[in-house]
């Protein structure tokens, strides 16, 4: 336990990684106190969950809340080409035959509520309408957080611990400068909400479907939600879409008409949201913990959204930085070798996911690699749907760059 510390970890931020990291820790008696700036329920994009989040949900205690909710059940995920050309659905279950295969488009303001009331249940205290001011630090270890509430009463709680998990405007990540921008996806989006489009109709009816525009500049996702609600967003180039134009609003209507399936789809529906636009997009740390410091989720990094891998990448990250935690505490080393170890293996799976990305962008077709090299077709579901951790998947890229050769 904390010692003379007021606690054993204090978690900044309650989205998926903050929740993620806090309820694993609490689950083994260890003290946990998680701070939020705003209250739930907060809107935030990002409503495709991808097959592994499962083994997370799992781990928390999430799997028979989720079970019994409204979000919309999705099995697979389809490709449209820029000439219009629909690949037929990549479903998970083929692949792999377990109910893991099957996951859920959500609408986060309530998934991320569910999430920190399952932390509240498993013993974390949580506190909403509470910024952080200010990360302490003795020497070059953090002990804990200066705070403020909603009425402006300050206080400092002490941890052997700080988890930030305050997303890309983190505190720790602003402090040592540690921010590293992606250059080569260097991306942002416009998106809006719909009632009543099109969405297909059994096990397709929560598909995401990925359509490429025409000028091959970007993309729409087409992310269907329930209450008859559809997600539909387009990521580009930052310079393409919000350099020389009119306005997002414009921007969004004009790529629309770069996308005919998606305006097809829409064609006799409402838009029910003002186009919302985002212009922080990927990038990473140069380092995932310091001595009594962790960065978990987006804090950590953030990949382009290409593949829906956010929510699985910041529960992943929190999962694997509350192990070492955990362990941490119980061996009574809090050092960044202890705290951090999980930061090489995260990486490479998040790598693995990122190279995929970068390959859809430089025109890899599914369909054109799979014919030539069709034992492949396991592992590339494998990236799909989030199992990133496995070495064996980098033969992949292998026969991807053989390709660009031959």
């Amino acid at each position: 336990m904390a010692g003379n510390q007021d606690l054993d970890v204090v978690v900044i931020g309650g989205g998926p990684a903050g929740a993620t990291a806090s309820t694993l820790i609490a689950q083994q008696d260890y003290r946990v106190e998680l701070f939020e700036r705003e209250r739930f329920p907060r809107y935030h994009i990002g409503e495709s969950l991808i097959p592994e989040t499962y083994w997370v949900l799992k781990r928390l205690g999430m799997l028979d809340k989720m079970k019994s909710s409204h979000f919309v059940k999705k099995h697979s995920v389809q490709f449209v080409s820029p000439s219009g050309r629909i690949s037929a659905p990549f479903y998970f279950h083929d692949n792999k035959p377990h109910e893991c295969s099957q996951t859920w488009q959500i609408r986060r303001s309530e998934f991320d509520v569910m999430m920190l009331n399952n932390a509240e249940e498993h013993g974390v205290v949580v506190n909403e309408g509470v910024r952080v001011l200010d990360v302490l630090f003795e020497g070059d270890k953090a002990v804990g957080v200066q705070i403020v509430d909603e009425a402006g009463n300050q206080r400092e709680v002490r941890a052997d611990v700080v988890i930030d998990a305050s997303g890309q405007s983190s505190m720790l990540i602003n402090k040592f400068r540690l921010r590293v921008p992606d250059t080569q996806l260097n991306k942002g989006a416009l998106w809006t909400y719909y009632e009543g489009a099109d969405r297909d109709q059994g096990k397709d009816e929560g598909a995401t479907i990925v359509l490429s525009l025409q000028n091959r500049k970007g993309w729409f996702w087409y992310i269907p939600m329930h209450d008859d609600l559809v997600s539909i967003g387009v990521v580009a180039d930052f310079d393409y879409l919000f350099k020389g134009r009119d306005s997002n609003e414009s921007t969004y209507f004009e790529e629309m008409e770069n996308c005919p399936v998606v305006k097809e789809r829409v064609a006799g529906a409402k838009q029910v949201a003002p186009v919302k636009a985002t212009k922080d997009y990927t990038s990473s740390a140069k380092q995932a913990a310091g001595d009594g410091w962790v960065l978990v989720g987006d804090a950590f990094g953030f990949l382009d959204p290409l593949y829906s891998s956010g929510v699985l990448l910041a529960m992943k990250s929190g999962e694997l930085a509350a192990d070492a935690i955990v362990e941490g505490l119980r061996i009574g080393d809090t050092s960044r070798s202890q705290i951090g170890k999980w930061e090489a293996e995260y990486v490479e799976g998040m790598n693995r996911m990122r190279r995929l990305v970068c390959e859809y962008y430089d025109g890899f077709s599914f369909g054109e690699f799979i014919r030539r090299f069709p034992h492949h077709q396991g592992s590339v579901t494998d990236l799909l749907i989030g199992d990133l951790f496995k070495k064996e998947l980098d033969q992949v890229f292998v026969d991807i760059d053989s390709m660009k050769v031959s």
